[in-house]
């Protein structure tokens, strides 16, 4: 199907047509050059028949709508954005920026969908930006689905949060077939201690936290956020990814821990050191939250879902990059600045980065 690549000073991204994969993003900055996105091991191998489309592509970042289970627009999981061809509709170049969009070769619950990808010079983000216009769908569960590649382990931290949850069912449940580890479902207030299936604690911000295993995990952003992020950071790469989006819009930070858990192809035990990072909105896997009565999310007033209407429009945008990055400090938070943001680490270390956060409308 072929690909198109688009660069601006100090980035460069590459976007597969075939399932809409950002399957490179390479950033260089303060003379050094950062890859962090992951691709799985058998990429260009005969995937089973059985096999979800997109899997033969699995790599960097892709969009999910529905995402998970997409059995309402009669298509594969994480939905047809992720599993069928997009069209090139044209890339500009001005003004300091580089601007490309595509456009779904055929509609998603009904809607036609355009992607932009949007690169700033001196800026080590990729600004995404999802256009569904018309279609038909309630709360329908959308997310961004950034993997990032951890061969040496990482650290993650992450804007405020009111808890984290697993779903009812955990991603593995047949032992002869893979393993997940985390208690299912469960909450915790801390990612630090979220309770293990067997009685013990994991601590979440830690990659790995156990070898062979699949696990997946929500993070409801904290009451009154504007601007929800995460960040991962590879001590031994020296190196650390962002992801940046306005949380009253999509309210949750979804975990994929991806660790050799699942034994059955293309997957094969060979499946290591994947992380996701998928920013969205959703309720289907949510577990403990979604079996209280009142729901809390409801009475809260936090979204879990888009909504398409005919005639109508809907958008999702979000923004992803990666950077040089040495210390050994946590990430204590991530600040709005007049010209982007400041990354700031328990020990002290401060960084400004450009960034464009109108581009989210906070």
């Amino acid at each position: 199907m072929g690909h198109v690549e688009i660069e601006a000073e100090g980035i460069r991204v590459r976007m597969e047509l075939l399932y809409g994969m950002i399957g490179e993003m390479t950033v260089t900055r303060d003379a050094a050059t950062v890859s962090m996105l992951h691709k799985a091991p058998w990429l260009g191998e005969t995937m089973p028949p059985d096999a979800a489309p997109h899997l033969a592509g699995l790599a960097g970042d892709f969009f999910c709508a529905p995402f998970g289970d997409a059995s309402a627009d009669d298509a594969p999981t994480h939905g047809w954005p992720a599993n069928t061809t997009w069209t090139h509709l044209g890339t500009q170049r001005g003004g300091g920026e580089t601007v490309t969009r595509f456009r779904l070769d055929r509609k998603a619950m009904g809607a036609e969908l355009v992607k932009e990808l949007r690169l700033v010079d001196g800026h080590p983000f990729l600004y995404q930006r999802h256009i569904f216009n018309g279609g038909q769908a309630q709360e329908m569960s959308v997310a961004n689905h950034a993997m990032v590649s951890l061969p040496n382990g990482g650290r993650l931290s992450f804007s405020p949060k009111r808890w984290w949850e697993t779903p009812t069912v955990p991603l593995e449940t047949d032992p002869a077939r893979g393993r997940s580890l985390l208690a299912s479902p469960a909450r915790s207030d801390s990612p630090e201690h979220f309770p293990l299936a067997d009685g013990g604690e994991a601590d979440l911000t830690r990659y790995p936290f156990a070898s062979r295993h699949e696990d997946f995990v929500i993070g409801i952003e904290a009451q009154g956020r504007s601007l929800g992020w995460t960040t991962v950071a590879r001590e031994k790469e020296g190196d650390i990814f962002i992801s940046l989006r306005n949380a009253a819009r999509l309210p949750m930070t979804q975990l994929w821990f991806s660790n050799g858990g699942r034994d059955y192809a293309p997957w094969s035990g060979r499946h290591v050191g994947c992380l996701g990072v998928e920013e969205g909105l959703q309720r289907r896997m949510l577990g403990v939250s979604m079996n209280q009565k009142p729901n809390p999310l409801d009475v809260a007033g936090v979204p879990t879902g888009l909504t398409l209407t005919p005639g109508g429009t809907a958008e999702v945008r979000h923004v992803i990059g990666s950077m040089p990055w040495r210390g050994e400090a946590e990430i204590a938070s991530i600040k709005r600045t007049s010209g982007g943001i400041e990354v700031q680490a328990t020990d002290g270390k401060v960084q400004a980065i450009p960034c464009d956060l109108a581009f989210l409308q906070l």
